[in-house]
Parts: C-alpha cells; sequence; structure tokens
C-alpha cells in the first residue's frame, strides 16, 4: 500500500480492478471530520464499536420520523409499514451471510447475548454432567462465562485449546482434544485481543466428524471479510450490529431452523407465543421464539442499512484495503523503538496489540489521544490472552474500512511522543 495515496486499486484478477477511495468513504462518517485536542481524529478503536455511515444515521432517523410504530401487532398504516422494514432486515441479513431460510435469523441485543441464548436454551436442555465444550484460549469473556455458568450448574467440562507464543490457533492440539465426550465447540472466528483468524471452517468440520455441535463467534469476524453460514456448515453463528458499523443494541445469532426449534425458549413474554392461558402457553417457531417483548426496532434498521452499506462497497475490496493497512501498520509499529507487538499469527485480521518497554498501556492511550488517536487499552475482555503472554494489559489499534496510511503514520509519531516523555 502507499501510504501517499487514500485511493487504492484492489486486483480481482488478470482485468478486473476495484477502486477503493478511502476519502470518499470517509466523507460517509460524519463523526470523523472533527477534531481531538486540536488535532484531525484518528479513530483506530473499530474493534470496539465502528463508527456509522450516514446510511445508518439517516435510516434509523426515518423510520423514527416517518414510519416509526411498534412491530408484529397492529393493524393500521404505521405498524405495518414498520414491520415490513424490521422484518426486511432479516432477509437482508439471511441473504448477506447466505442462511437457508430467514427463520435462521433470531434478533438479539448482540453477540453476548446470543451466546447466552445457545447456553442457555441449548446447554441447559442437551448437555449434561461429564460432557465436554472445547473452547480456546483467545475467547472473550462472552465465550468464556457463560460456559463456566453452565459448568458450575450441571457439571459440563471445559477444554482449552492452546495457543503459540504468535498466538496461531493449534489445529492439531485441537484435533486432540476432541472426543466422544465433546458435545459443543465454542470458538472465535477472529480474537479481537490478537487478530488471530482461526481456521474456523476445519474446526466445524472436526467437530462435526465427533459429533458435536459447533458455535462460532464472529464479531470480530464478519466486517473484515464474507462469512456463508451454508458453506461453513456452522450449528451456530453470532455477531453484532456495532462492530459493523451498524448501531449498539442489535447482533444477530445464526442457527440452524430445525437446531433452533428443538431449543426451548430464552425468555418468556410477548410476540413469542401462539396462545397462553393460565394452563399452557405454545410458543411461536423460530425465530420469533426467542424474541421475547418489543425489539430494539430502530436498531434493526439501522443494521440493515449497515449491510446494505458493505454490500454496495463490497466485503472482498474492505478485506483488501484493510489488509493492506494492516500490513502497512505492522511494518511502521515495527519500527517503533521498545514496541512490541502481541500476536504475530500467519493468519490475521486488522488488530495489533502491543505493549512499549516501560510504559503502561493506559499511559500510551492517553498520551496518543492528545495527538487525535483513539486506541483500546485495557485486556480486551480477554484476561486468559493476556496470562497467556504474561502482561497485564496491551494498546490496541484496530482498522476500518475508512483507515488510512497516513492516519497510521500519525498514530506512529504519537507513539515516538510517548517514548520521548519516558525517556
Amino acid at each position: 500500500m502507499n501510504k501517499d495515496t487514500n485511493v487504492v486499486e484492489i486486483r480481482h484478477g488478470v482485468n478486473s480492478t476495484t477502486t477503493f477511495d478511502v476519502e470518499r468513504i470517509r466523507a460517509d462518517f460524519p463523526i470523523l471530520d472533527q477534531s481531538v485536542y486540536g488535532k484531525p481524529l484518528v479513530y483506530f478503536d473499530n474493534g470496539a464499536s465502528a463508527q456509522k455511515p450516514r446510511q445508518v444515521i439517516d435510516a434509523m432517523n426515518d423510520i423514527m420520523e416517518t414510519n416509526y410504530s411498534n412491530v408484529h401487532r397492529g393493524v393500521h398504516a404505521l405498524s405495518q409499514r414498520s414491520t415490513e422494514a424490521y422484518e426486511a432486515v432479516r432477509g437482508k441479513v439471511a441473504r448477506f451471510f447466505n442462511a437457508a431460510s430467514e427463520n435462521e435469523i433470531v434478533f438479539c441485543r448482540g453477540g453476548t447475548e446470543a451466546i447466552n441464548v445457545v447456553a442457555y436454551a441449548y446447554g441447559r436442555k442437551f448437555l449434561s454432567a461429564g460432557d465436554e465444550i472445547v473452547i480456546s484460549h483467545m475467547e472473550h469473556h462472552s465465550n468464556i462465562v457463560p460456559w463456566q455458568m453452565l459448568r458450575d450448574e450441571i457439571g459440563i467440562v471445559l477444554r482449552v485449546v492452546p495457543i503459540d507464543d504468535d498466538g496461531n490457533f493449534l489445529l492439531d492440539d485441537y484435533a486432540k482434544l476432541l472426543s466422544d465426550k465433546t458435545k459443543l465447540v465454542a470458538m472465535t472466528h477472529v480474537s479481537n485481543a490478537l487478530g488471530t483468524i482461526v481456521p474456523i471452517a476445519e474446526v466445524i468440520r472436526l467437530a462435526h466428524d465427533h459429533g458435536a455441535r459447533a458455535l462460532v463467534d464472529g464479531c470480530q469476524a464478519v466486517q473484515h471479510g464474507a462469512v456463508d453460514m451454508q458453506a461453513l456448515d456452522v450449528d451456530f453463528y453470532v455477531f453484532s450490529s456495532h462492530k459493523l458499523y451498524g448501531p449498539t443494541g442489535i447482533g444477530v445469532l445464526y442457527g440452524k431452523e430445525e437446531l433452533l426449534n428443538s431449543m426451548p425458549p430464552f425468555m418468556g413474554g410477548g410476540d413469542m407465543i401462539t396462545s397462553v392461558s393460565f394452563e399452557k402457553t405454545e410458543f411461536q417457531q423460530a425465530p420469533l421464539r426467542f424474541e421475547a417483548g418489543t425489539p430494539s426496532i430502530v436498531e434493526a434498521i439501522g443494521m440493515g442499512a449497515a449491510l446494505d452499506y458493505l454490500d454496495a462497497i463490497g466485503v472482498d475490496n474492505i478485506s483488501a484495503h484493510e489488509e493492506g493497512i494492516l500490513d502497512y501498520a505492522t511494518e511502521r509499529l515495527s519500527q517503533v523503538e521498545g514496541l512490541k507487538i502481541i500476536g504475530q499469527a500467519s493468519d490475521k485480521a486488522a488488530i495489533i496489540s502491543f505493549i512499549m518497554d516501560g510504559v503502561h498501556a493506559h499511559d500510551i492511550g492517553t498520551i496518543i489521544d492528545r495527538a487525535g488517536v483513539a486506541v483500546r487499552v485495557g485486556h480486551h475482555c480477554a484476561q486468559p490472552v493476556m496470562e497467556r503472554f504474561g502482561i497485564a494489559a496491551t494498546a490496541r489499534a484496530s482498522f476500518g474500512l475508512y483507515n488510512t496510511p497516513a492516519e497510521v503514520d500519525t498514530l506512529v509519531e504519537a507513539l515516538g511522543a510517548v517514548r520521548e516523555f519516558f525517556d
């Protein structure tokens, strides 16, 4: 990637080239057009939550200004329009991720709730004492804690796949952990702390070879490249809208339709029932059986607009752009005195975690913030990863479709100021 231009030519074969104009894309994100402490904002905290394009903001404003009403219940015009718009998003999600049916798309508050739905509704029905769940050393807390709660409640066993010193997922070690006791594999697709891309197709295949179900945490994956539910043959897949350039408060649990319909509801209430009496309640089929109460209507519309936005740009184009940013940032950061990148797996998404000799991660974040650079600092809800590398915290730069090589240079310059301050 040429750091002197923000227009990148992405080649897709001998005769096919797409122009990825970063400045044109940045113009869609109003929040980026501001200064912080008198310096242009450089937003490298996309792994925590990505910024929202004008198209998402406008779609959410439009539904509130013109068509808002509760969904699924009303016969009046506003309710009908709102319901149609809301359910259209379910179709968009199914098409975007190549699900076999819209009925496989459950709306949740986010990836964390989606995992908890599976732990509660699938785990408590189909797992029993002595059954094993395999997770990795790279999991976010949201893919650890629910399974520990299940372990403490019913006596399941957790097995953990190790990683090497570069943060690579050890596939051979994973295969050795699988047995006839394995009932579920719950695995991240991309590590939020290291950027490691897990060979998830092979992980799923091996799980199925042992008769186990597979859940994939895709919260750090879906914004970086195409994900095909049918091609993966995954049983459950979760993600959050807010990391996908959509709003907070909405996410998706994908589940195979017959599997979802075999699970009891996660919560009880309105809209997830077909009939209620004091003697008995009959539940809806999936997905509505998992969507009790008034849903996040406006947020769902925003998520749908985010998917439309990404589809228009092309996820392959986004992936190629971010790969260029990652390569350039890795090269530049490797030249910073006293800086060490934590996690240099052979296959990575656009995330770089790093530490600096003699400097706490929070001090790094505080000082470079004065240069207008926003990064995440801390353990990133992945304390076992920090323990694996013998550190308390890292600074994490996570890149998105609107980031540029020039912004990487600003980060490197700001880190030079950190070094000077502590020398």
